[in-house]
């Protein structure tokens, strides 16, 4: 769990307009030093099967959260995925099968 100077600080960084705490890249970024913070966790912690748990669900939020961001905006999208650095092509937009 991020402390409240730390989310400050994310924030602060990926904030699209003053008093920003909910747009998507926000909400992205927070989740992203969350999962890093729990995958060290579970480094040392092998057996810690209800973080494994919060962990693979804040990872299905941040993708459904960047399939969103992809389809509304490619470009913020883009720019978000190379200043968190996470791999851009996994996140691709569903489609619906051709008749």
């Amino acid at each position: 769990m991020l402390d409240k100077t730390a989310k400050d600080r994310i924030i602060k960084k990926y904030k699209t307009h003053e008093g920003d705490t909910g747009s998507p890249e926000v909400q992205i970024a927070i989740l992203s030093h969350e999962i890093e913070q729990l995958t060290g966790h579970l480094k040392t912690h092998k057996k810690d099967f209800s973080s494994r748990r919060g962990l693979l669900k804040k990872v299905g939020q941040r993708r459904r959260l960047m399939v969103y961001l992809q389809r509304e905006d490619n470009t913020r999208f883009e720019e978000l995925a190379k200043k968190l650095k996470l791999k851009a092509a996994t996140y691709v937009i569903p489609t619906a099968p051709a008749e």
